[in-house]
Order: structure tokens, then C-alpha cells, then sequence
């Protein structure tokens, strides 16, 4: 990795973890999940690949704990659950990596695919370990499960009423994440091609 390779995966992970510890932010509507396919599908050191979702994580999440502990915040940065969650975005990392060719439609493809996995696996975790609203360990129960987790982002999301912040947020950064990639890979890296004088 270059310098301002490095710079750019170090502002990119700042911003987002800032961005995600804010308070007043919609609920669902934030970058981890978007970046965790983004390293994946772009960034060519694995390691690096990984890294970039899980500190934005963990950095957020730990600001969110220290805002928490200082009576700021009423959201915990650490929970029950937490390694599953941060497991779930390595999952997505891969995912991520079988994305062969940057396009719109692998991206919308990829992003719909990963959010809506990450959703499933999530909840399947909240209901599976008896958090949240500990419905019953039936399939009665894991349904009521989904309606809760769906019922949340409609009435915490960033459109009121609306089922689908999650989706919302992971469609937005993904396309602000892959489409900021594009743009410089074909507009300010192009290569040059010089006709010879013969």
C-alpha cells in the first residue's frame, strides 16, 4: 500500500466510525456494512480487507461506551451479541470478495444481497440467544423476531414509517463508497496513452 493509499483508508475509517457514534444519527443508516463489501471487492491486501469494517466497529462502538458511561448517549457500545455481529461483517468482507467486476449491477446486486443476509443472520442471532424482546425458540418466534427488528428501523430509521432503513443506508454508502472508486479509477488514474511520432 502507497501513502495516500493509507491515508485514504485511515480518513475513511475515522469518518465512519464518527459518523456512526453520532447520537442523533437514523438508525440503519450507516457506512460498516457498505465498507465491509467494499474491502472486499476492492481492496487487494485481505488483511487490510477485513481491518477497515472491524475498526470502524470497534472504534465507534468504543466511543459509543465511553459516551454511554458519561451519561451522553443512551446507547451501549458494548453488548451481548457483539462478536456475532462483528463476525457477520467478516462474512460480509468475503462476500464481498467474490464480487468479479465493479459495476452498477453487481453492486446493487451485492449490496440487496449482503444487507438482506446480514439482516437474517443478525436477528436469527437476537432471537437464537433470547435478546431483544426474547420471543419463544419456535418458528412462531423468530417470525416475530423479524417483525420486531422490521418494526424498529420503520420507527427509528431515517424515513419514518418506511421498512427498509437498513436497505436505505446500505444502497446509499455502497453507491457513495463504489461510485467514489469508479470515479477516480477511471477519471484520475486513467492511463495515459501516448501515439508514437512514426
Amino acid at each position: 500500500m502507497n501513502k495516500s493509499t493509507i491515508w485514504a483508508f485511515v480518513i475513511l475509517l475515522v469518518t465512519a466510525s464518527l459518523y456512526r457514534s453520532w447520537d442523533s444519527r437514523p438508525f440503519g443508516f450507516a457506512p460498516q456494512m457498505a465498507m465491509a463489501l467494499f474491502g472486499g471487492a476492492v481492496i487487494r491486501d485481505k488483511r487490510f480487507a477485513v481491518l477497515l469494517p472491524l475498526l470502524s466497529l470497534l472504534i465507534s462502538d468504543t466511543l459509543y461506551e465511553i459516551l454511554y458511561t458519561n451519561g451522553l448517549s443512551s446507547i451501549q457500545g458494548f453488548y451481548e451479541g457483539q462478536l456475532f455481529t462483528y463476525i457477520l461483517f467478516v462474512g460480509i468482507t468475503f462476500f464481498g470478495m467474490l464480487m468479479k467486476k465493479i459495476n452498477f449491477k453487481n453492486v446493487l446486486g451485492f449490496t440487496v444481497s449482503g444487507s438482506l443476509i446480514f439482516f437474517l443472520l443478525s436477528n436469527f442471532g437476537v432471537w437464537f440467544a433470547g435478546a431483544g424482546l426474547q420471543r419463544p425458540k419456535t418458528f412462531d418466534g423468530l417470525m416475530l423476531c423479524y417483525g420486531d427488528a422490521l418494526a424498529f428501523y420503520r420507527d427509528y430509521g431515517l424515513i419514518n414509517g418506511f421498512y427498509g432503513n437498513q436497505l436505505l443506508g446500505d444502497l446509499f454508502f455502497s453507491g457513495l463508497l463504489f461510485g467514489a472508486f469508479v470515479l477516480v479509477r477511471n477519471y484520475f488514474f486513467k492511463p495515459v496513452i501516448v501515439k508514437s511520432e512514426a
